[in-house]
């Protein structure tokens, strides 16, 4: 098997098996190889199946603790051999963020659990994808991991919509992300959380780092304590309590109001100026361009970073110990920038580690 191959196949961590039986129990009842009691705990969380009345969630995902998981939900059809359960979780934990990939996977996994009733046909397939990187089966569908690639999964949200909804205030979310600041998102449904978090690590496409986007957070202290330990982040929340947390957040979006609220700490390294405007306009511009697709937004939006990140590198100097070229303060404030813009730069030879302490 090729390295790269090799490789793909090496991304999942493990599968687990949520069930609610007719009881209106809900319990943790298999999973393959092991998995920790706080995992586990987290995991019966995000299932949509433990509190009354929950509406059903088909698909969600999200991070804790560097691990990415992904839990599909179904309902368990009266001809299922399935008697006692009504319905179940198929949860896969892996390193990896490809939601497309798992929820195709999952799918698959959901309909041998339905048609067999044991977890050994999955563990089969889970096998054969963690092996080969790919599960073939005549009546459940195949699944072939290479089909799925990540930068397809990190083009896969519309940076048109985010910008439709939040016009020249998307700016406010491109600076937020390019000075690793936490940002929090509210919404009362959580396929709208997901849908647009997903996105905005495209903004900073020079990092393509989407190991900052916590898409699915509780207001429950382990996770939060996860969450704190991260530098900066997009974190998605369902509970309308987070808007009182401002300890969670430099900047809050409230999704279902189209609001963005700069937190009061964050303000001073949050100042907009004439550079942020130009920046706004270009990506309003270029969005609402009907010839572009998403992907010439995103290109667009990194080229204009990358011009302001060529320009801060240009006033870096050489160090004589080899390392990278930083930036001083002094040689920033002798450019004469206007105070928004030395601002602005300034934080963000920060966030680049550039500055010279």
């Amino acid at each position: 098997m090729a390295a790269a191959e090799a490789a793909e196949t090496q991304l999942m961590l493990g599968v687990g098996l949520i069930e609610k039986d007719t009881n209106g129990d809900t319990l943790w009842v298999w999973c393959y190889p092991s998995t920790t009691a706080e995992l586990r705990d987290m995991l019966l969380r995000k299932c949509c199946l433990t509190g009354e009345n929950q509406q059903l969630h088909t698909f969600v995902y999200g991070q804790y603790r560097r691990t990415w998981f992904y839990v599909t939900t179904t309902e368990v059809p009266d001809s299922s051999v399935l008697k006692t359960v009504t319905h179940f979780s198929i949860v896969l934990t892996a390193k990896d963020f490809n939601p497309e990939k798992y929820a195709a996977f999952t799918r698959i996994l959901c309909r041998m659990y339905l048609k067999h009733g044991s977890p050994v046909k999955m563990m089969e397939s889970y096998i054969a994808v963690l092996t080969k990187g790919i599960c073939q089966s005549e009546e459940n569908g195949s699944f072939l991991s290479k089909d799925f690639d990540a930068r397809k999964a990190y083009l896969a949200g519309s940076i048109k919509d985010v910008v439709s909804q939040f016009g020249m205030e998307t700016v406010i979310l491109y600076t937020a992300l390019m000075l690793k600041k936490r940002i929090v998102v509210y919404h009362p449904r959580i396929e709208a959380i997901q849908e647009f978090t997903r996105t905005l690590p495209a903004l900073v496409w020079h990092r393509q780092d989407w190991s900052i986007l916590h898409s699915y957070v509780h207001l429950n202290a382990d996770e939060l304590e996860a969450l704190k330990i991260c530098t900066g982040y997009i974190a998605g929340f369902v509970d309308p309590e987070v808007s009182n947390r401002p300890d969670l957040y430099d900047v809050f979006v409230n999704l279902a109001d189209s609001e963005i609220t700069v937190s009061q700490p964050a303000k001073e390294a949050m100042t907009m100026g004439k550079l942020h405007k130009e920046i706004g306009q270009l990506i309003v511009q270029s969005a609402e361009d009907p010839e572009k697709s998403d992907s010439q937004v995103i290109k667009d939006i990194s080229l204009k970073t990358r011009e302001i990140l060529t320009n801060l590198a240009s006033f870096a100097e050489v160090s004589d110990d080899g390392e990278k070229p930083k930036l001083s303060f002094e040689t920033l404030k002798q450019k004469r920038f206007p105070p928004a813009t030395e601002n602005f730069l300034c934080h963000l030879a920060a966030a680049e580690q550039m500055l010279k302490i």
